[in-house]
């Protein structure tokens, strides 16, 4: 028999639900978007201007390097000047301190990335951007981050609905990935030349796709060597 832990939400279904109530009223309600980088807000911008007021914070002190924290805050500003010329955005920046990164995630430096670590780190992103929204007025908050295939989305909405509680700011549920939508980030992607980079950002992630490259380098070598001698043999055998 199944835990009830064990049972997972449809978030998107819930996401469905508040549109369909939200689109009932008057007004158009304000939604405060946490985005870690510009490729995961594309489609979510896409589909959520339709329905909300959107502003987007841009907090992610896990970023490494420096030099990349603000490549994506650049990548992620030029986008939604693209973006405002259908729908006006405003782009929330933040100061890069790392710190505050490392100092939640001590202990927990050798986590496989998808581990405790990772939860650890939406939590500290997601609270910046409930309180955020609690002391600005917004209707709700939410995050881009559901939308990659490499990050579980029942984690990252059970944290929302812990941080709704804490701030008394509503959530707004979401598995951004669900529908396509991991799909048609991609297409926004390519169509709009969004810089894409090969790792989630934090010095730890950066080391595992380092790792997975060297990985796929030494397999590959060890292709061609095979088949060198594979060559070799056929040479000889004539």
């Amino acid at each position: 028999m199944k835990n009830n832990n064990d049972v997972k939400i449809n978030y998107q279904k819930k996401l469905e639900e508040i549109i369909e109530k939200e689109t009932s009223k008057s007004n158009v309600p304000r939604l405060l978007l946490h985005s870690c980088c510009a490729p995961c807000s594309t489609y979510v911008l896409e589909y959520l201007t339709q329905y909300f007021d959107i502003d987007v914070l841009y907090y992610n002190p896990n970023i490494h390097p420096t030099e990349e924290f603000y490549k994506r805050e650049a990548e992620q500003e030029r986008f939604i000047n693209m973006v405002n010329k259908v729908h006006e955005i405003n782009l929330i920046k933040t100061n890069y301190d790392p710190k505050e990164y490392f100092s939640v995630v001590k202990g927990h430096e050798l986590d496989k990335e998808g581990g405790e670590r990772c939860g650890i780190c939406f939590e500290l992103r997601l609270g910046m951007a409930a309180q955020y929204a609690k002391k600005h007025g917004y209707d709700y908050f939410t995050t881009t981050l559901s939308i990659s295939p490499h990050k579980d989305a029942q984690i990252i909405n059970k944290i929302g609905e812990r941080l709704e509680e804490k701030y008394d700011v509503q959530y707004l549920y979401a598995d951004f990935k669900k529908n396509n939508g991991f799909k048609r980030s991609l297409e926004l992607c390519n169509k709009f030349d969004i810089y894409r980079q090969n790792y989630c950002g934090c010095v730890f992630s950066l080391k595992e796709a380092r790792d997975r490259q060297k990985q796929k380098e030494l397999l590959k070598q060890e292709e061609l060597e095979k088949e060198l001698q594979e060559d070799l043999k056929g040479v000889n055998a004539k």
